[in-house]
């Protein structure tokens, strides 16, 4: 490895130089140059849109796009696109919209697509009189962003709200421009920001203008990941005799049962609620990346949103009234179907398609759905098997590969744990009985 140095730019060097500039810093094999080379896309034209998506791209990191078949949701069947590297999540979702098919499927309502934009300033002059400019200049400020926000007004978004909240008492003199937008089809964070930062260059000049006994700063423009009020619920029902057979030591009352004290568990321990929600996660995850949306945004909306209360909760809630189970999933969520990756990574085209092309609004009701699928599965195999049984078995082809056994090997080795826990150990152990001419007990 050569001693490392500052590099300047890095970024206007082709592909192939920033590739040699890292074999010789980073002293890479030539394995391993031979896989960054071999994940390119053998089309052209694909790879320069895979190495336009990012900024210095050497290669391509692949993840598999998987297909869970049988959601049916608000009566329609639907095969849904997900990119995860767990096999488990998408098997898990697959077994979850299978028996929820038979049994009335999901129901998903999206209550509103509201998100929110803030413009951070502080301000040293009176407070009345700064509310009082932002008052009298709001048609004006408005009109102000028309170049911005007709075009979005005429798909049906725009600003929602816009309002002027004194911040935190914390930092002297801070106020914050909380405006609320809808954005139609589109996920909206470009559209939102370019309106928060017109918003604030105008405000700015009014101030100066009217207002010279006080300094007003802008701190930062910018939307919020948190979108409260940009919700999505999505819900299975059923008698609990449905669940009859799902384990041979359970009735399906006793499994219902069982269900709602795991989710009671969740709504007081910390500790459960974070890996509860995970779960969850999983399947809302693979949905959006599949789709070409932002999973890290979703992500910090959602455990924001189950702290919100001051503790951080269960996002999942179930009830047994009598024999009437039900399972329902609040979440808020903040996708687009037009815009940004959306339009241009071409297998979150293909996705989108494969869904039948839906709206943002679909699209939200859609990853709900896979969230509660995933979640179901994982609180059916806790509250049953365990999560291990099931999970590692997923998990025994990739651990045959790691060990880097035969096609052979591979058969007797599935055929081995069948019935059997697996764990790296034991397929490791069992490997090394094969090839020592041993048979394993």
């Amino acid at each position: 490895m050569q001693p490392y140095e500052i590099i300047n730019g890095f970024s206007r060097l082709s592909r192939s130089e920033k590739v040699s500039w890292l074999e010789r810093q980073a002293g890479l094999s030539g394995e391993i140059l031979r896989q960054i080379n071999g994940h390119l896309h053998p089309d052209p034209e694909l790879q320069e849109i895979y190495g336009e998506i990012s900024e210095n791209t050497i290669s391509n990191y692949f993840l598999p796009l998987g297909i869970a078949p049988n959601f049916l949701v608000n009566e329609r069947l639907l095969a849904v696109p997900m990119v995860i590297e767990e096999s488990s999540v998408v098997a898990a979702a697959s077994h979850a919209a299978k028996f929820w098919a038979r049994h009335g499927g999901f129901h998903a309502t999206v209550r509103d697509t509201v998100k929110v934009g803030q413009v951070h300033l502080t301000w040293t002059g009176s407070p009345e009189q700064l509310e009082k400019i932002f008052d009298d200049s709001r048609k004006q400020l408005l009109e102000g962003l028309k170049p911005l926000t007709l075009r979005m007004e005429n798909r049906g978004g725009g600003i929602r709200e816009m309002e002027l909240r004194q911040g935190s008492r914390a930092i002297p003199g801070y106020y914050q421009l909380f405006v609320t937008f809808r954005t139609a089809d589109a996920m909206g964070a470009n559209f939102i920001n370019s309106v928060l930062e017109t918003l604030a260059r105008d405000l700015r000049e009014l101030v100066e203008q009217h207002l010279p006994a006080g300094e007003l700063e802008v701190v930062m423009s910018i939307l919020s990941n948190y979108t409260p009020e940009s919700l999505v619920t999505c819900q299975v029902e059923s008698t609990a005799e449905v669940f009859n057979g799902l384990d041979p030591a359970l009735s399906g009352e006793d499994f219902a049962r069982k269900f709602v004290q795991a989710i009671e568990i969740a709504e007081h321990d910390p500790y459960r609620a974070v890996t509860h929600n995970k779960g969850i996660f999983n399947g809302m995850d693979a949905v959006i990346l599949a789709t070409g949306n932002d999973f890290r945004a979703v992500e910090a909306c959602g455990h924001a949103y189950a702290a919100r209360k001051g503790q951080y909760t269960s996002l999942s809630r179930a009830e047994l009234n009598g024999k009437r189970f039900k399972l329902t999933l609040e979440v808020p969520l903040a996708v687009g179907t037009v815009g940004g990756l959306t339009g241009t990574h071409p297998m979150a085209r293909a996705s989108l398609e494969i869904l039948g092309n839906p709206s943002a609004e679909g699209l939200m009701e859609v990853i709900a759905t896979a969230g509660l699928a995933n979640h179901f599965s994982a609180i059916r195999s806790l509250v049953t098997t365990g999560i291990q049984k099931g999970h590692m078995k997923m998990h025994l082809g990739n651990i045959l590969r790691q060990l880097g056994a035969s096609e052979d090997e591979s058969r007797q080795a599935i055929a081995h744990f069948s019935q059997r826990t697996v764990s790296h150990s034991e397929v490791r152990d069992f490997l090394e009985s094969l090839r020592m001419g041993n048979r394993p007990v």
